[in-house]
């Protein structure tokens, strides 16, 4: 299997520059069956800018999904006041409270961990 094929510069260009387009066009498809699925969703601009700027997750999080901490607090089956602390960043919250307020909020663990 020691066959070698010579080509133009141009056209080994052109080639790799299709097979990375073909890569990205099978990446957005992708993207999309997981959108359709429901696995995957669109986060607006505005929180994920607030994500990027350091603010806490869990209140990005908390505010993209329309929940006051209290709500919050309740579905998850936490105190109200370590919502707060959490989102003040006066306390860490062990994993099985971050774990209970991902999964009131429908994220993964590690969005919520900074």
């Amino acid at each position: 299997m020691n066959e070698m094929v010579t080509i133009p510069r141009e056209e080994y260009d052109r080639l790799r520059a299709a097979a990375e387009d073909l890569a990205d066009l099978q990446t957005y498809d992708r993207a999309k069956v997981a959108l359709a699925a429901g696995k995957d969703e669109l986060i607006p601009a505005y929180y994920v800018n607030r994500l990027l700027n350091g603010e806490s997750p869990l209140r990005v999080y908390r505010d993209l999904r329309g929940l006051t901490q209290a709500a919050l607090a309740e579905k998850a089956g936490v105190n109200r006041v370590t919502v707060a602390e959490i989102e003040t960043g006066r306390k860490k919250g062990s994993i099985a409270t971050l774990r209970a307020l991902a999964g009131a909020l429908g994220v993964a663990l590690d969005d919520l961990v900074e």
